[in-house]
């Protein structure tokens, strides 16, 4: 765990996911969240939680940052990924979350924690799902 330095990829992730996270809307769980995408590309794509009534088609930050991804590049690649939470504690992409990252992820694609108040943590994508489901496992032979 460290504070305040971040690695250079991690310092526009993280004020790209901050702002998304200004916009949540989680009227619910009051856990506004922010997550933000880099692509190979060197784009970044940020995303917030959005709560519902129905609390099964809430969406994730994670996953509405890699749908503006999807939306602008198509089936691009993802560097890394960065998720900021207002609360005190850092906070993982959740199981569901770790699945939709592996679709885009590289070999060497790495997720960040972070707090407002700059406690952040890093790992890589396969040690958060190791052994992971992914396009790989669906290729047929021909």
């Amino acid at each position: 765990m460290s504070k305040a330095v971040f690695p250079p990829e991690a310092v526009g992730l993280r004020a790209a996911a901050i702002e998304a996270m200004r916009q949540a809307y989680a009227p619910y769980s009051r856990l506004a969240v922010g997550a933000a995408i880099l692509a190979t590309s060197g784009e970044i794509f940020a995303g917030c939680n959005v709560e519902n009534a129905a609390f099964p088609v809430g969406l994730c930050a994670e996953a509405t940052a890699l749908g503006a991804l999807v939306t602008r590049l198509g089936g691009t690649r993802v560097r890394a990924a960065l998720v900021i939470v207002e609360g005190p504690e850092k906070a993982w992409p959740c199981g569901a979350c770790r699945q939709r990252l592996w679709e885009f992820a590289l070999a060497d694609t790495v997720v960040y924690a972070t707090t407002l108040a700059g406690e952040w943590s890093s790992r890589p994508l396969v040690q958060l799902l190791p052994l992971g489901f992914g396009p790989h496992n669906l290729k047929t032979s021909e």
